[in-house]
């Protein structure tokens, strides 16, 4: 879809934000704490002009973090300069793009680099150079093309930082399939339509893997081992689908990814949301959605075979009240989570968020094991202007 533009020149916005960390239970590293203060700032200036066809947009990114020296990081989310006309938007620059529809998990979306230190709910990127053309088929479609040189390392937080593995993550040593390293230029295409009730997106991504593989290295016989991150060549390739019926929401996310552990393998998130509306406008969703990943055991994250069953409410107001809150179970009995999100506005430029994430039931051998005493709070004032 080409980007809608606000006719406002020259205009700085952005948010800045105090966040407090806190877990009830004791670490299971001396070197890690109970609490973490961090300040934010995200400042973005947007320009455009001649009557809106041409652009240009800045996002830098700061986080200063107590304790856990990885998680004090800058980037630049947005550093791109955007040329639209009827049937065509080229951007070129540093951008953020999105790909997916579902909740638990966000399986088609490749383009950006995971920003890990941020949120382990892999929804902060970090920002890729791209050149993005993006052509608009009219009943043909949407079709967005990209090249994406120079790869971006996705970050991890350091011995003292919390939740992390249970071992080290070597930051410092990354290995690559390819010999062109963070070199390597990779392309991706997405193409998504309208058919009838149903938006329907099929994507590619050819080039180094967003998500490594994690080797298990000896660092000596007096130290514990750290992990390694192998970033694997793949090709990957992604269906979206969303239908809306009435009240009812369906959503569906399926790839299929060659390269990892050099075996090809299925992967898919699927389920519905259905929406009551009471009479004071409060709206009440029920959410669940089924997990699946042919790789079983071998996958790299929690999801071969789990369900989520959540709600999200709505209360339009005018603090724009929300709470998304929501159980993951596995269904093989190895270990579940809980997540719940919640944002309030207060006056005209302040919110205040809270997330809960934590496991329960895990046991020895689980996945989620290493995270057995993890459970967190997290709360966030931010000013936005």
């Amino acid at each position: 879809m080409c980007a809608s533009y606000a006719g406002v020149a020259g205009e700085w916005s952005g948010n800045a934000g105090v966040e407090w960390l806190a877990f009830p239970k004791q670490a299971l590293s001396d070197a890690q704490h109970d609490s973490y203060l961090s300040f934010s700032l995200e400042p973005e200036y947007y320009h455009e002009w001649d009557h809106g066809k041409k652009s240009f947009t800045f996002e830098p990114f700061l986080r200063r973090a107590q304790y856990d020296t990885a998680r004090t990081h800058a980037d630049i989310r947005e550093l791109n300069i955007g040329v639209t006309s009827e049937w065509w938007e080229l951007t070129a620059g540093i951008s953020k793009v999105y790909w997916g529809i579902t909740e638990s998990q966000h399986l088609v979306d490749i383009v950006n680099q995971t920003d890990l230190v941020e949120n382990l709910d892999t929804e902060d990127k970090l920002g890729q150079p791209m050149l993005d053309l993006t052509l608009v088929g009219g009943d043909l479609g949407t079709l967005d093309l990209f090249v994406l040189p120079g790869f971006r390392e996705r970050t991890f937080l350091d011995e003292d930082g919390r939740p992390r593995f249970g071992l080290v993550v070597d930051r410092q040593n990354p290995l690559y399939e390819n010999n062109s390293e963070d070199r390597h230029i990779d392309f991706a295409a997405r193409w998504y339509q309208y058919i009838g009730d149903w938006e329907v997106g099929l994507s590619h991504f050819h080039g180094t893997a967003r998500t490594p593989e994690m080797i298990i290295t000896p660092t000596g016989p007096f130290t514990p081992p750290v992990l390694t991150p192998f970033y694997p060549q793949i090709d990957q390739t992604g269906l979206e689908v969303q239908g809306i019926f009435g009240a009812w929401l369906w959503k569906l996310e399926a790839i299929h990814n060659t390269g990892f552990d050099h075996s090809p393998f299925f992967a898919a998130v699927g389920g519905f949301e259905y929406t009551f509306v009471l009479e004071n406008g409060m709206e009440i969703g029920a959410l669940m959605e089924y997990s699946w990943d042919e790789r079983d055991e071998k996958t790299p994250s929690r999801f071969q075979n789990d369900m989520l069953v959540g709600t999200r409410l709505t209360f339009n107001d005018v603090q724009s009240t929300q709470v998304l809150a929501g159980v993951i179970v596995d269904m093989e009995g190895a270990g579940h989570s809980y997540n719940l999100e919640a944002e309030r506005r207060f006056g005209e430029s302040w919110k205040l968020s809270l997330e809960a994430r934590g496991v329960f039931h895990v046991e020895p051998g689980d996945f989620l094991y290493q995270s057995r005493r993890d459970n967190s709070f997290r709360f966030t004032a931010a000013r936005y202007f």
